[in-house]
């Protein structure tokens, strides 16, 4: 089915690794041109070549450390640079360090899963703003997370993820009127399909047994309803599908879990 994301100027943020890697690669699927902004910009070459392989109709990459000042601008107007102007930004970009919350009192970690997760979707999001603006259309997606809803060790996280409900929701609300649709996408834990997945600077770069081991992974997959985790290309699915004015024209201000039915909000 075409769905109209041909030829789509598209901008994922954090696209290097993982989830983001497979948002790149969905829309790659769909002919879209591409920008890849990630602080790794090895990764996000091999992203990149990866995406005109499976058929993006252009895909450059953005290396920005988007918590610097500046960095989400940057970001937006190269892609604007590119291609005159920007249809779909995904806010992507995203990290976490699991603890129980009454551990979880160092202030710089605090800071730095806000500036990432939090504080580059809003800078990235108020830049793509104006051109969505000026064109009288945009898709804007935010990737949050099941722990949104609240998780056991995931309270800071958690806290990021569920405000970027929030700043969807008001985006939806403030530029549905400049026919700007604001969705969000809550995964449930994504493992990484590879060693290529990821790059350097993933938290998943320690190794995937690091991160959720054997056990914990057993525990989770009995607490989802489909007994399945979730896939990169499960994500990319859904927010290519909110991304599309074709065939999502009517939906803004949603949020869809891509869990398994682990959660259901």
């Amino acid at each position: 089915m075409d769905i109209g994301l041909a030829g789509a100027r598209i901008l994922v943020t954090g696209g290097g690794s993982n989830v983001g890697r497979g948002i790149v690669h969905g829309f790659a699927r769909e002919g879209a041109r591409v920008a890849i902004c990630d602080i790794d910009g090895e990764q996000a070459e091999r992203v990149r070549g990866e995406a005109l392989e499976i058929g993006a109709a252009e895909a450059i990459v953005v290396a920005e450390d988007l918590t610097a000042e500046g960095a989400g601008e940057r970001a937006v107007g190269r892609a604007v640079d590119s291609w005159g102007g920007i249809d779909v930004l995904v806010n992507s970009a995203g990290w976490s360090a699991g603890e129980f919350f009454a551990k979880d009192t160092d202030r710089a970690v605090w800071q730095k899963t806000i500036e990432i997760n939090l504080f580059t979707a809003i800078a990235c999001t108020q830049a793509a703003l104006t051109p969505m603006r000026e064109a009288g259309s945009g898709a804007i997606v935010f990737i949050s997370s099941d722990a949104a809803f609240g998780e056991i060790r995931q309270g800071i996280y958690g806290s990021t993820k569920a405000g970027l409900i929030a700043i969807a929701r008001t985006v939806a609300k403030e530029h549905g009127r400049q026919g700007i649709r604001s969705n969000v996408v809550c995964p449930g834990l994504v493992l990484p399909e590879s060693e290529a997945a990821v790059g350097t600077s993933s938290l998943w770069a320690v190794g995937r047994d690091n991160v959720f081991n054997a056990k914990q992974i057993e525990s989770l997959e009995k607490g989802i309803p489909l007994r399945r985790l979730t896939t990169a290309d499960d994500v990319a699915d859904a927010v290519v599908f909110v991304s599309s004015e074709r065939v999502a024209r009517q939906i803004t201000g949603q949020v869809l879990s891509v869990s398994g039915g682990y959660s259901m909000p």
